[in-house]
């Protein structure tokens, strides 16, 4: 599904036009994006978890040379599927 598909199930579903389904759709990514940009948690029932996730330092190979490099430690974005959200996707 892309996003225009995303914004009219939206305004099917909740009766607004399909540019306040759009604008809705764009606030929940942008909040969802800057909060947990921020450090926080993110949690939404029967959906799941927005949260960042800490990956520490580690040593790497460069594949092309066999090299032994630093890779920095990141923060990057996780998500945690709530159990009624899995139970949906695999149909029980």
């Amino acid at each position: 599904m892309k996003k225009d598909e995303l914004v009219q199930s939206i305004a099917d579903a909740t009766g607004l036009s399909k540019a306040d389904a759009d604008r809705a759709l764009g606030a929940i990514v942008e909040t969802i994006t800057s909060n947990v940009s921020s450090g926080q948690r993110i949690q939404i029932p029967g959906l799941g978890t927005f949260e960042p996730r800490e990956r520490s330092a580690r040593e790497g190979r460069n594949p092309q040379t066999g090299e032994t490099i630093q890779i920095a430690a990141t923060t990057s974005p996780g998500f945690k599927a709530a159990s009624a959200f899995k139970q949906a996707v695999a149909g029980s």
